[in-house]
């Protein structure tokens, strides 16, 4: 075979597997193209089923308020008209009762009249006291018309036009959501979500955060507030979650759609403090440690169940109620877990006071943080610089910097730490000397 002939096979075969790659491309896409098709024909079906049980809904509301409504003013109305005729009634029977007595004296002075002349004089003189009696000079008051009740139904004109309008405006129908899940990042026990606004002429006054297991269909609410993230904890590690976000805009009350769900899970296990200590109560959950009223003799350190910090994460302390401070006190990193220390202030471990204090190795920094106290947050973020391979006693080992950051507050302090070897996790731990501090970890 010729030199010409083996180029153009070897360019056959190329063109041949760059169409194939080609037409493969072509098929992704066009399996792309149908989850398009599936999420607009699907998210349709679902706005019609929404907006026709919503104003379902609202109309037969409406129609139920305006027959309660109705009811309540025809009630309202007989009890009116039952009011203002009682006294006629009562004035009618006065009447009745006075005609029905003159008719008997008009009947008994027609018989005195034509009585004989012995009888006369004595008919006459019973019927002339009789009538003194009955005082025909006074009689009942009727009301003029004018004293009486005239109903009449008082309706707002303004009504039917202003919720004609609002009607007329109720309700949109929105190709995007404003805002979309950016980023879901794991973290031991939970899922960082962040998210972003998609439409620039959006104002947003609020975000609304909801999750749930992938296999329920009850979405509960994670977080309200004006953040663009949020750390949802307590989720069970190697089970997946979705997540959506909405908006509120400037100004309105009602939220926008919800953004297109994530799925996202955390392989990583939440942190957890040990448990069995004599001096700290720990939750049902294990991330919450109360100093409790344990003699002062037996204060130590109470540290992680496992090494689950890892490099290039953010710790968080997070001070629920403080207690009396004291220099021996705090919060930290370690690389190991010692019994019978009293601090963290030591070799292989940083830490942070209760008075602020930052402690490298048992060496005190110059710089210095905040005062620890009740709901104040302190975080650790670490992450690799270099590896330097050692070599002791001819074992090969390495030794590791790393860049740690403490914030307390608005302020943080930035240093390098230099560890023996390689660590996969590092523990964390607190030492508190009086009780009453209680410090919630994440």
């Amino acid at each position: 075979m010729s030199i010409e002939t083996e180029a153009l096979l070897q360019e056959a075969k190329e063109s041949i597997e760059a169409a194939r790659n080609y037409r493969s491309e072509l098929q992704h896409r066009v399996q792309g193209l149908d989850l398009a098709r599936q999420q607009i024909k699907g998210s349709a079906t679902q706005t019609r089923a929404v907006l026709v049980q919503h104003f379902q809904e609202l109309q037969g509301t409406v129609s139920r308020l305006l027959e309660e409504r109705l009811a309540a003013l025809l009630l309202e109305v007989d009890a009116i008209e039952q009011d203002s005729v009682r006294p006629l009634d009562d004035c009618q029977k006065l009447i009745e009762q006075g005609v029905s007595t003159a008719d008997e004296l008009l009947r008994e002075g027609e018989a005195a009249l034509r009585c004989g002349v012995g009888e006369q004089d004595d008919k006459l003189g019973s019927f002339t006291k009789k009538a003194l009696q009955i005082q025909l000079d006074s009689l009942p008051e009727v009301p003029s018309l004018a004293e009486v009740s005239c109903l009449s139904a008082q309706l707002d004109d303004s009504l039917l036009p202003a919720v004609k309008g609002r009607i007329c405006t109720h309700g949109s129908v929105a190709s995007h959501p404003p805002v979309q899940i950016d980023e879901l990042v794991e973290r031991p026990g939970g899922i960082l979500v962040r998210w972003c606004k998609v439409d620039d002429d959006f104002a947003a006054q609020d975000y609304r955060l909801q999750y749930r297991r992938s296999a329920s269909s009850h979405f509960e609410d994670a977080y309200v507030g004006q953040d663009s993230e949020y750390l949802v904890l307590h989720l069970d590690p190697h089970t997946e979650y979705l997540f959506r976000v909405c908006a509120r805009g400037d100004g309105r009350w009602e939220w926008s759609p919800w953004s297109i769900p994530q799925t996202a899970c955390t392989t990583l296990a939440p942190h957890e403090w040990s448990p069995g200590s004599e001096e700290y109560s720990l939750s049902s959950r294990r991330d919450i440690a109360l100093r409790n009223d344990s003699p002062l003799c037996g204060a130590g350190v109470l540290y992680s169940q496992a090494p689950t910090y890892c490099c290039r994460q953010t710790l968080t302390f997070k001070i629920i109620s403080a207690g009396q401070p004291d220099k021996r006190d705090s919060v930290g990193v370690c690389v190991d877990r010692r019994n019978g220390q009293d601090s963290l202030q030591r070799d292989q471990a940083v830490c942070i006071t209760t008075s602020g204090a930052v402690f490298v190795n048992g060496k005190e920094m110059t710089n210095q943080l905040p005062a620890i106290s009740t709901g104040s947050a302190v975080t650790f973020d670490m992450e690799v610089v270099n590896v330097f391979p050692v070599n002791i006693n001819n074992n090969e080992g390495a030794s590791v910097k790393l860049r740690v950051t403490i914030g307390s507050g608005s302020r943080e302090v930035v240093f390098d730490w230099l560890l023996e070897q390689v660590c996969e996790g590092l523990f964390f731990g607190c030492s508190f000397t009086h009780p009453g501090w209680k410090v919630f970890v994440f």
